[in-house]
């Protein structure tokens, strides 16, 4: 099974990507235009003699202009869902990397790696290249800065587990004024709505997943366990593991939600009016309420709080 790669997309632009028929298209962007304004800060540390940018801007001048498109490695990443696809209401696209390689053998994927500043290694080399003159040492210098420049962010960023793509110019066709980079449908092997998803998307999905044999699913937020469980149509239920989705072993027979082997239920709807009567008993909140002494108690406990935060 090939890598897949996750574009996480507002509603409305799902029909935009496969407007042409047998083809999916992902709108590109320029290093110029990223929304990163630091990204190039991490190639060399800026803060060298003058003699060394100089040289530094001579080998390397203009960073070259491909035309780049973003992805994650993960279509399970929260913020991403609230940032890029309308706060869960949007669609994740899964796309076959190895599908893309063998329309565009020349196409790059990488992932980006996160960095807190600039590469020492480069400035290392970079001196090195400066002292020696010699084209191979410039040539790592160059080859070194373009890969930063373009699979580098701050750390900060580390959330989105991105992956991008690169394209050179015959790779890409623009429409109204947007550059794109255009794939065979077959490339996209999954359309997954997110929880807030309205039934008119989720109808429209299920319509185009349909019509390009890829899989749906529909991402769900359980009440047991911090990371989302996806169902399809036919009502199995998948968990993202390993860089893949994997079938569920086993899922609560009340909710639905993925559990761990040899139960049946998990744990909130495995709860009984015993539990809860239990729960009740002995909570010491309960007795203070039933004596009415609850509300001095959270009055006294706050001033408590409020005379350990006081600088000493």
């Amino acid at each position: 099974m090939g890598t897949k790669a996750y574009k996480y997309l507002r509603s409305a632009s799902v029909e935009k990507v496969s407007a042409e028929a047998g083809t999916c298209a992902f709108k590109c962007s320029y290093p110029r235009d990223f929304n990163d304004p630091y990204e190039l800060f991490l190639t060399v540390d800026y803060e060298q003699d003058p003699e060394v940018l100089a040289y530094y801007h001579e080998v390397i001048g203009a960073i070259p202009q491909l035309a780049t498109t973003c992805f994650s490695k993960s279509p399970e990443v929260v913020p991403m869902w609230a940032h890029y696809a309308e706060n869960h209401t949007g669609v994740v696209i899964e796309v076959d990397e190895d599908c893309v390689l063998e329309r565009y053998p020349e196409i790059a994927f990488g992932d980006v790696d996160y960095r807190d500043g600039a590469d020492p290694d480069i400035l290392k080399a970079l001196h090195h290249a400066i002292g020696t003159k010699k084209p191979r040492h410039t040539y790592i210098v160059q080859k070194a800065v373009l890969s930063a420049a373009y699979y580098t962010k701050l750390l900060s960023w580390s959330y989105e587990q991105e992956r991008r793509l690169l394209a050179r110019p015959e790779e890409t066709v623009t429409v109204d004024g947007n550059v794109l980079v255009r794939m065979p449908i077959r490339c996209v092997t999954s359309l997954i709505v997110g929880f807030r998803a309205t039934a008119e998307t989720k109808s429209a999905v299920k319509e185009l997943s349909a019509r390009n044999r890829c899989r749906y699913l529909e991402m769900k937020v359980g009440r047991t366990r911090a990371k989302p469980f996806f169902v399809d149509e036919k009502g199995n239920v998948w968990v993202f593991e390993g860089g893949q989705f994997i079938e569920s072993a086993s899922v609560c027979e009340s909710c639905g939600e993925p559990i761990h082997d040899g139960k049946d239920q998990c744990s909130w709807c495995a709860m009984t009016p015993e539990d809860a009567d239990q729960a009740a008993r002995q909570n010491p909140m309960r007795m203070l309420a039933n004596y009415e002494l609850l509300e001095g108690y959270y009055r006294d406990m706050a001033e408590i709080d409020r005379r350990h935060r006081k600088p000493k």
